[in-house]
């Protein structure tokens, strides 16, 4: 997996996330960001990173996204490994 196929899965997952309303309160509850804050700290460089490792942190949750966007939870963990090291 590239670096730009990355970004997009964390995106699509990002989208997901936002779409999925308890999913995303827990996500700004975790984070301390607030519906305000967050559209500032996704202009930020590790925010893609940061909503894969919340997604990755709890396995039911990432088992559901993946359910969600029709990727398997490994290929998740694969662009969340790549966008950790950048």
């Amino acid at each position: 997996m590239s670096q730009i196929d990355a970004v997009a899965m964390a995106i699509e997952v990002t989208g997901a996330l936002a779409a999925w309303q308890e999913a995303l309160e827990r996500f700004l509850l975790d984070s301390g960001l607030t519906p305000d804050t967050v559209r500032q700290a996704a202009a930020s460089p590790g925010f893609l990173a940061s909503v894969l490792d919340h997604v990755a942190s709890d396995e039911a949750l990432l088992i559901d996204i993946a359910d969600r966007i029709g990727m398997h939870p490994a290929r998740i963990a694969e662009a969340r490994a790549i966008l950790s090291s950048s």
